[in-house]
């Protein structure tokens, strides 16, 4: 046991992260601190091995709440601050993540209430058998509100009544609590204590890893299972019973009369390939979606390997981030190719646009958002491969062909808006989730869960565009390179929808700049889910309609 002996005698100091979490211990008592429900993640702690004689440095990182959703530096609070502020090194992710991990003397406040000046280390270790050394486990961490006595005057060697090492009298309970006065002295002590532990090494995170309510995951999984076997067998009906008919009916005709009297998606064949207005934004749009697709599918794939485990703090964002620009030669491939379909010439253009149009978006949502934060004074501101052109199976005619008037129900509309419901209820379950690991500063560490989840998405959001655009086309209405696109992508605005009714009934943010943060990050979510579910609609529709179109004998 010591005592923190002011600022200069604090370089007794512990290999451990405590985060918010103990800001909010210590300060607990504090009126205007406890408003604002400070918290903390418990990820913060860092494990290391440790041998005989080594210290033990305490840091602290970023403060965070529920009710303001904005992380603020450690010492933007009034806590007591070392001689030298020291900011660790940071990856990329935990800079995004608004971290500000910072080395500490110890807490004190400048107004006059209660705090907690002692806290009581527990220090859980791992024997190695082979070798004979020790690693870190984990740890606790108790606080203690103690009015400090000593006899005499104050010096380097003088022992407290109430914390002292030598007549093992440690601190065990707050009976007399510490009062923060003008112009008194507080003293800061803390004890270690070394407790060896049967966890091991690799099982240090299962204490926070644990899911207990694992049930319900398999309750959404078996909920979108089923919506994914109904789509299947509409899908599986069109293609099988449907489409076969109607080919063996349409290659069978023997005359044009016969011909012209049909009716059905054959008569379209001359129109179903002309270029969509603002073609080349359908074609930045998609390949901006593969981008997404690209980075989310090997993102997942290594979570759920374990590569990306939350022990590595910022490692995923920093992952994502990594394969975003990576996966930024797939988009300009897929946008100039589907461009290069539609007759165009200027393919670098559209590379261009591709690589700059959604960040572009991004920045200036992300520009509005930190100035807002930067004004709370928040921690968080901060080759083309030479392939063919897809040609079309069928040719297409010069003049456009009259669509006939629609019913009610396949109104563009209508149809969007019904093609987005079942893509979000397939993954609504796991949202909540995510919304909560995001906002309410909890772990999300299922992504074996979460890739079914992804896989199902893929699966529900092609299958729905494709039996939606085969009713289109058989009411004779070909403008189907947009509406494949919004019809999944409409999910996102039912994302939106529910990250609002999140807001309302989950959190308890009270801040307006911490409202308009919230609105604006899942703007910016329900934006990219957007493109992501578009594009897998659209190729989903482009390979149903060439497959169909291919398979008839047009003269």
């Amino acid at each position: 046991m010591e005592v923190l002996r002011r600022p200069h005698a604090i370089w007794v100091s512990f290999l451990l992260f405590i985060n918010a979490a103990h800001s909010f211990y210590l300060l607990a008592s504090l009126p205007k601190i406890s408003s604002s429900s400070v918290s903390c993640d418990v990820n913060s702690l860092i494990c290391c091995a440790l041998v005989q004689g080594d210290l033990l440095k305490v840091k602290v990182n970023k403060l965070t709440s529920v009710k303001t959703q904005l992380p603020y530096s450690y010492y933007s609070l009034p806590y007591c601050k070392p001689e030298k502020i020291v900011d660790s090194a940071e990856n990329l992710g935990e800079v995004l993540r608004g971290d500000r991990i910072e080395n500490s003397p110890y807490v004190r406040t400048e107004e006059k209430y209660f705090i907690h000046n002692h806290l009581t280390f527990t220090v859980k270790y791992h024997k190695d058998e082979e070798t004979d050394a020790a690693r870190i486990v984990g740890f606790e961490v108790k606080p203690f509100s103690v009015k400090h006595d000593y006899e005499g005057k104050w010096d380097d060697k003088t022992r407290l009544t109430t914390c002292d090492p030598h007549a093992k009298r440690t601190v065990t309970s707050s009976d007399s609590p510490q009062e923060v006065e003008d112009k008194k002295e507080i003293i800061f002590t803390y004890d270690v204590e070394f407790q060896e532990s049967e966890v091991k090494w690799a099982s240090r995170w299962d204490t926070y890893l644990y899911m207990a309510d694992d049930q319900i995951h398999w309750f959404s999984i078996v909920n979108s299972l089923m919506i994914v076997l109904f789509l299947s067998g509409m899908v599986a009906m069109i293609m099988l019973r449907t489409l076969y008919r109607d080919i063996s009916k349409y290659n069978q005709l023997e005359t044009q009369e016969e011909a012209q009297e049909e009716t059905g998606w054959k008569l379209v064949h001359g129109d179903v390939f002309r270029p969509p207005t603002n073609s080349n934004l359908l074609c930045v749009y998609v390949g901006t979606g593969v981008q997404f697709f690209g980075m989310i599918l090997v993102t997942m794939i290594f979570a759920a390997l374990g590569f990306l485990s939350p022990s590595n703090r910022g490692g995923l964002m920093t992952a994502m981030l990594l394969l975003w620009v990576f996966m930024g030669i797939f988009a300009g491939y897929a946008s100039a190719r589907l461009y290069k379909m539609f007759k165009g010439t200027e393919w670098k253009k559209i590379t261009l646009q591709t690589a700059f149009m959604f960040p572009g978006i991004l920045f200036a949502i992300f520009f509005v958002l930190n100035a807002l934060i930067w004004g709370e004074e928040s921690s968080r501101g901060g080759a083309f491969w030479n392939h063919p052109a897809i040609e079309d199976p069928v040719k297409t005619n010069k003049i456009p062909r009259q669509i006939p008037e629609q019913a009610w129900y396949m109104n563009s509309l209508f149809s969007i808006l019904i093609g987005g419901i079942l893509p979000f209820g397939a993954v609504f379950i796991e949202l909540f989730f995510i919304l909560t690991s995001i906002w309410l500063h909890q772990f999300y560490y299922i992504f074996g869960f979460l890739f079914l989840v992804f896989i199902i998405l893929i699966v529900t959001c092609a299958e729905i565009t494709i039996v939606l655009c085969y009713f289109q086309l058989c009411s004779e209405d070909y403008l189907w390179w947009w509406r494949s696109y919004l019809t999944s992508g409409s999910s996102a605005f039912y994302l939106f929808l529910y990250a609002a009714f999140y807001f309302f009934t989950k959190l308890n943010i009270t801040k307006p700049v911490s409202g308009v943060l919230y609105f604006g990050y899942m703007l910016i979510g329900s934006y990219a889910f957007f493109v992501l579910t578009g594009t897998i609609g659209f190729y989903a529709c482009f390979w149903f309609t060439r497959l169909i179109y291919s398979s008839v004998k047009i003269d």
